[in-house]
């Protein structure tokens, strides 16, 4: 591997947010307990810069791929969207936690160093071009939200799905290394590009090849969510502090988004028709598991943990049509969902206060009376969810249905289209409540400054990608031309 000093220009994202993300680590030493908001300015800063810096290098370099540290790190259109939307999701979980983690006593330093740490390790997933850097990106992601979900140490909850958390998920890593190891033994190599010429001259005749590409999707499939990996979502959902729930179900996906196209696009476009297969299975088992089961959850947490695996549904959709139309909108649904749900999260973190937690639909009841901006917000978001129009989720939905149309799987969109309306059910519930139930509870909800730009941008954002789907979609489809 050569060094160059050009290729820290490459990584300057990554390099903005290890710097932010050590500042916050040695200044929060010397800060005493009423000063711990010079944290939260900090990584505010740290990731505004990194978000200019993805702008920066993508117009240095422009649309054509470039690598770093000999072919291991590749910056193109793709990269720089999806770091862009990871940056500006974990600003609006940051937004959203203030209040919440100060009054229980965990606004600290650690919670802003693993969270930076956590999305360093998905800028650094995104950009792999080798089969070592993803893992090393996934590592890191997967050791810092392990801590994250255990991070209120008085709850009992949150150290039994902290525990649930790292069994599956190192079983789901383990699977992942093994089903790569394979494939190294297979080909020889670890670089996707040089994997995926191995591949093409080998194919289907060599069975290591394929038994490595199941244990491949398996951790894929874990690292999404899908069925059935799907366990530890509902229950990590609920145990997990409010704005850790946030960030866990945003912008991991997007990470896991990212791992699925650099393994299965860029490293193994030889056996498409062979993942494709197994992706429909999961696809189709995410769609019914996680719209069926969701109606049941009287925890609304629960109840968007299993929405969450319904969703991963569709990504899958786009991803097993193999086609650049088909990439280009599960991008977009899997850049739109992380704002959904990020949305949905940042609603219940605000609702929540000292000594009590919003977790069950009936603490949404009158929500609309209570506060008709923030229930205006969370009904956009559920309207989007649900796949309403003129909202983004609608065109999201539509986008991966034509792509599966396009390559003549006409039962595999019906099937998901009932399943959408099935899903349609607890999303508008949960609109049912906000607005045609007396309110339960008549506690202040959160009114500071940052929340409310953050739940305004959230929800507004449903309405304007929904109308102007444009600028988003031409960039998905830029990361997939040619």
């Amino acid at each position: 591997m050569n060094f160059q000093a050009i290729d820290l220009f490459t990584i300057l994202p990554e390099l903005v947010v290890l710097i932010t993300a050590c500042a916050v680590l040695i200044v929060d030493l010397y800060l005493p307990e009423e000063r711990k908001d010079v944290n939260q300015l900090i990584s505010f800063a740290g990731l505004a810069i990194a978000i200019a810096a993805v702008g920066v290098v993508g117009l240095a370099w422009g649309p054509m791929p470039t690598d770093a540290f000999g072919n291991a790190f590749v910056r193109d259109p793709m990269s720089d969207l999806l770091k862009g939307a990871v940056l500006v999701v974990t600003l609006l979980a940051f937004a959203y936690s203030a209040r919440y983690m100060r009054e229980r006593e965990m606004w600290v330093g650690e919670f802003h160093v693993l969270v930076l740490f956590a999305v360093l390790g998905i800028l650094i997933m995104i950009s792999a071009n080798d089969f070592l850097v993803l893992y090393l990106g996934l590592e890191l992601l997967a050791l810092c939200l392990y801590a994250l979900v255990a991070f209120n140490r008085d709850s009992s909850t949150g150290a039994e799905a902290a525990m649930k958390y790292f069994v599956l998920g190192a079983l789901g890593s383990g699977l992942l290394l093994y089903g790569i190891s394979m494939l190294y033994g297979a080909t020889g190599q670890l670089g996707f590009d040089a994997v995926a010429a191995a591949v093409a001259t080998e194919g289907m005749e060599n069975r290591i090849l394929v038994f490595g590409l199941v244990f491949v999707i398996i951790g894929i499939a874990f690292k999404f969510g899908a069925v059935p990996f799907h366990m530890w979502i509902p229950d990590v959902y609920q145990g997990a502090p409010a704005p850790v729930a946030l960030f866990l179900s945003s912008a991991p996906k997007i990470a896991a988004f990212a791992m699925a196209v650099r393994i299965l696009v860029d490293g193994l476009p030889g056996l498409a028709s062979e993942w494709s297969e197994i992706l429909v299975i999961l696809s189709v088992l995410s769609l019914a598991i996680g719209n069926v089961v969701a109606i049941a959850q009287t925890n609304i947490r629960r109840m968007l943990g299993y929405s969450t695996i319904s969703h991963v549904g569709f990504i899958f959709l786009g991803l097993l049509a193999a086609t650049a139309d088909g990439y280009a909108a599960a991008m977009f649904y899997a850049v739109v969902y992380a704002l959904m749900s990020a949305g949905a999260f940042g609603v219940l973190v605000m609702i929540s206060h000292q000594g009590f937690e919003a977790e069950n639909l009936d603490d949404l009841k009158g929500l609309g009376e209570r506060d008709p901006w923030l229930a205006a917000m969370m009904t956009l978001v559920m309207f989007s969810m649900a796949g309403v129009p003129p909202l983004v989720g609608f065109m999201a939905k539509l986008l991966v249905l034509q792509a599966v149309i396009d390559i003549g799987l006409v039962w595999l969109a019906i099937v998901a289209v009932v399943f959408s309306i099935v899903g349609a059910f607890y999303y508008l519930r949960v609109v049912k409540m906000i607005y045609f139930d007396k309110p339960e509870l008549d506690a202040v909800i959160d009114g500071t400054r940052d929340a409310r730009i953050a739940v305004s941008v959230n929800g507004l954002s449903m309405l304007v990608l929904g109308m102007f789907p444009a600028a988003l979609l031409s960039l998905c489809e830029a990361a997939f031309v040619g």
